[in-house]
C-alpha cells in the first residue's frame, strides 16, 4: 500500500462528485486576498491591570473572528508562549512585539509597532 494511497482515493471521490478545478481555484484566491483586504494592524505594549508584567496587543483586525483566531493560534505556536484574541484583537503574553511584527509582515500583513 502507498503512503499516498488516501489522497487518490480523495481524487477519485472528487470526480465522482463533480468537483472540478475552478471551486480550487476560487477558493486560492480567497484566501490569498485576505491579507490584501487587511488593513494596518497596530502592535502595542500594555502593562495596566496585570500586576507589573507586560503583554502585546494586536489590534486593527477587519477580518472575520475566525481568521483572527488562526492567526492568534499560529502567533502563540510560533512564539512559544501563552494569549488570547477576542473581539478583533490579540493578546500575546509578554514583550513580544519585535516577533510579532516580524511574523505578521512575513504573513503578508502590514503592522507598526506604537
Amino acid at each position: 500500500m502507498k503512503n499516498n494511497d488516501w489522497r487518490d482515493s480523495l481524487a477519485a471521490l472528487r470526480g465522482a462528485m463533480g468537483e472540478d478545478a475552478t471551486a480550487e481555484a476560487a477558493v486560492e484566491e480567497t484566501v490569498a486576498e485576505a491579507p490584501a483586504r487587511q488593513g494596518r494592524l497596530d502592535i502595542v505594549l500594555e502593562k495596566k491591570g496585570r500586576a507589573g508584567k507586560c503583554a502585546t496587543i494586536i489590534c486593527g483586525f477587519t477580518l472575520a473572528d475566525d481568521e483572527v483566531d488562526r492567526i492568534a493560534a499560529d502567533l502563540k505556536r510560533s512564539l512559544g508562549c501563552g494569549g488570547s484574541s477576542r473581539g478583533g484583537e490579540i493578546l500575546i503574553q509578554g514583550d513580544r512585539r519585535q516577533d510579532v511584527l516580524r511574523l505578521l509582515t512575513a504573513r503578508g500583513l502590514k503592522a507598526r509597532i506604537i
